[in-house]
């Protein structure tokens, strides 16, 4: 070959491999702390989400979704990993005396994937899973956001079109971890949203079914929080859009829980695992698709490996959104599973759930062993179940056995969506309930749950509870 030719062919090669480099999709993953259905796109009729919507609107909403745990880290985590939190370790919150990521799975987190990949990597907002070096984001921003770090929705917009610009050549991905709408709650902050909603305007929790002033204030104030998380959102994608590069980039868009009250963050009920779940994929998703494919966040990591042309490892749990993402159900699951083991150092009371179509059974691994405290955060709920005014109301004896649980909760999902009546108990229910708990039993076998041996359960209980 004549030098002139080699010289030419060096030439466009060089040309050309950015333009290569530029075709491999970004990534945009969004994470709202706390955030479960208390979306306009998910049916919310009291909280107005335009901007999510709009998201929405652009991709594949899944109608039913869950976290693996709800609780903040041991779901971040399988966010990270495409795994349960009986198989990454990590049970409970980013404390000192609670267990992090397995050794085994450190160098096999998002982040470490993604620049591995030839990715710049980005978090701006809470990290809260630990240890930090298994997740080697190049840019980690948070209290330097501002006095109220992810709080801070314009300058998380603002540091995140920094980020997207800063490298055109190379691909990025960036992963913005809002800290609404978690508790404490602030009404408005930075003048968001401009006309916040008070009190009254909402009504209470419909899966606690009590209320007062006290409790109708802090459902008024989560709302104000969502509403600035979309806000935040839409500043958000108005800085991917100026960048020009909104058409290569895949968003995925979740609550990493329910909501911080008793009865939805940190149980194993709809209202803890259930979050909403956005994704735009550029050439597969359809705009405005509402898909009726059970997803769960260990499908997280191996759909944007897939996105990016890498083998998913044979350890993941989950499974590429492809498919479903393209209105393709062929071969998916039917069921879907959540757990939980402990959110603070103690206590550890773990569970194990199972949701199909219709019914979801829970499976409470330490009942009698001790009781619990059902309230979560600031919420007063609980407290207020218990008054005069509550006594033998559904709400009162809710409030009860989430303090004191049997070993085994069924709940119709389509007769009782709220999760009120347990037919554990019930006879007419004791085939539904047989189907549930094997059906649970094979998801335990099959992820290699260690909790399926009584001698561990007793281990850990000793171990931490004594």
């Amino acid at each position: 070959m004549k030098p002139s030719l080699i010289s030419s062919l060096l030439a466009l090669c060089a040309t050309v491999m950015p333009t290569l480099a530029q075709e491999k999709p970004n990534v945009l993953l969004i994470v709202a702390d706390d955030l479960g259905l208390q979306l306009s796109c998910y049916g919310d009729k009291h909280i107005h989400t335009p901007h999510i919507d709009a998201l929405a609107a652009s991709g594949t909403r899944f109608r039913t979704a869950y976290v693996t745990q709800s609780s903040c880290s041991p779901s971040r985590a399988s966010i990270f990993t495409g795994l349960f939190p009986h198989t990454h370790g990590h049970i409970g919150l980013a404390k000192p005396l609670n267990p992090p990521l397995r050794e085994e799975f450190r160098d096999q987190t998002l982040p470490a994937l993604m620049k591995a990949a030839g990715y710049r990597t980005g978090i701006i907002g809470k990290l809260h899973v630990n240890p930090k070096s298994a997740f080697p984001f190049d840019l980690s921003r948070n209290a330097d956001l501002g006095p109220h770090g992810a709080r801070e929705v314009r300058a998380m917009a603002e540091a995140a079109g920094a980020f997207i610009a800063a490298e055109p050549a190379k691909p990025f991905f960036l992963m913005m971890s809002y800290v609404d709408p978690h508790h404490p709650f602030a009404a408005q902050m930075d003048g968001l949203p401009e006309k916040p909603t008070r009190r009254g305007e909402v009504p209470a929790w419909p899966f606690q079914q009590v209320e007062n002033d006290a409790v109708l204030e802090e459902a008024a104030n989560y709302c104000n929080c969502v509403r600035r998380l979309d806000a935040g959102v839409g500043m958000l994608m108005e800085q991917l859009k100026a960048s020009g590069r909104d058409e290569n980039t895949l968003i995925i868009f979740l609550g990493d829980n329910g909501p911080p009250f008793s009865r939805g963050k940190i149980t194993c009920y709809e209202a803890g695992l259930r979050t909403p779940f956005l994704l735009r994929w550029q050439g597969v998703t359809q705009p405005g698709l509402v898909s009726e494919a059970f997803v769960s966040s260990v499908d997280i990591l191996p759909t944007i490996l897939d996105a990016i042309g890498l083998a998913i490892p044979p350890h993941v749990q989950g499974r590429s959104l492809r498919a479903v993402g393209a209105g393709d159900n062929t071969g998916w699951r039917t069921t879907l599973a959540g757990e939980f083991h402990q959110h603070g150092e103690r206590p550890f009371f773990p569970r194990r759930a199972l949701r199909d179509i219709r019914y979801q059974v829970i499976h409470n691994l330490l009942a009698g062993k001790l009781t619990l405290n059902p309230r979560v955060d600031g919420d007063t709920a609980s407290q207020v179940a218990q008054t005069a005014a509550y006594e033998g109301t559904p709400a009162c004896k809710a409030m009860e056995l989430l303090a004191d649980p049997p070993e085994w909760e069924l709940y119709d999902l389509e007769a009782d969506p709220w999760q009120f009546h347990n037919l554990a108990a019930d006879p007419a229910h004791a085939e539904t309930l047989k189907r549930m708990q094997g059906l649970l039993r094979d998801w335990q076998v099959e992820t290699e749950d260690p909790l399926l041996d009584p001698a561990a359960v007793a281990r850990k209980h000793a171990e931490v509870n004594q």
